[in-house]
């Protein structure tokens, strides 16, 4: 095989390479980005609950408050009953004594409600934290498996771009600005194999029979006349 020709089939495989594992290295921020966004969503969940809890708690002692604010009224409107003059007074101080004791009623309800409302958060309050626990430490887990991944990213791509500049050096220089010329234009490929039936590997198009015959000796450079890509024969 022509030199030339096996050191750009190996500087494609290279970049190949290397366009794949940057594509990957740049996904990895936002997946840390994602894992951190979980846990931080576990946290919020446990601090929405008790901050609902804690309204809870004040609107609880509100109505104790009113509970005991309708318990004096009672007892002034009770004392009452002994101060009136007529039966027309006593029946009005009975009914609002009536009507406060259904003002109390309706506050014991509310504050059994309240209390109900509490107890079921404090068991929520519970679980998630068993699941915020839980989250961080799988999140922590995670999140240290993606930098473990970043960091070898890195070492094999700072190892593949020396090679590849090893390999760069060993082409003529218009050569290799041909060659990147067509990686930036021809999506990443360059350098293309001949398929099956004589179709060039990177643009489908079926090539001369002059073209092929010569592919398959591989004594120098050729290209295809559609897309411009350098071929290479693949014995079968």
């Amino acid at each position: 095989m022509d030199p030339q020709l096996q050191t750009l089939i190996d500087l494609q495989a290279l970049d190949s390479k290397l366009a794949d594992l940057s594509s990957e290295l740049a996904k990895l921020p936002d997946q840390i980005t994602a894992i951190q966004a979980s846990v931080a969503e576990s946290v919020k969940a446990v601090e929405t609950l008790r901050a609902k809890l804690d309204t809870t708690k004040k609107e609880i002692r509100l109505k104790e408050k009113d509970l005991e604010f309708s318990a004096a009224k009672r007892a002034k409107g009770e004392a009452r009953l002994y101060e009136v003059k007529t039966n027309k007074e006593y029946s009005a101080v009975l009914a609002e004594i009536e009507e406060i004791k259904q003002e109390k009623a309706r506050i014991e309800e509310e504050i059994l409600a309240l209390m109900e409302t509490q107890e079921r958060l404090v068991e929520e309050i519970r679980e998630a934290e068993v699941r915020r626990a839980s989250r961080e430490a799988q999140g922590k887990s995670e999140e240290a498996a993606v930098r473990e991944r970043l960091a070898a990213l890195e070492a094999d791509l700072a190892l593949l771009r020396a090679d590849r500049e090893a390999r760069a050096r060993q082409l003529p220089p218009e050569l290799l600005t041909d060659y990147e010329k067509l990686l930036r234009h021809r999506a990443n490929l360059a350098v293309a194999p001949v398929l099956p039936g004589g179709i060039c590997g990177g643009c489908r198009v079926s090539l001369t029979l002059q073209t092929f015959q010569e592919l398959k000796q591989q004594q120098s450079l050729r290209t295809c006349e559609s897309c411009g890509r350098y071929l290479f024969w693949v014995p079968a």
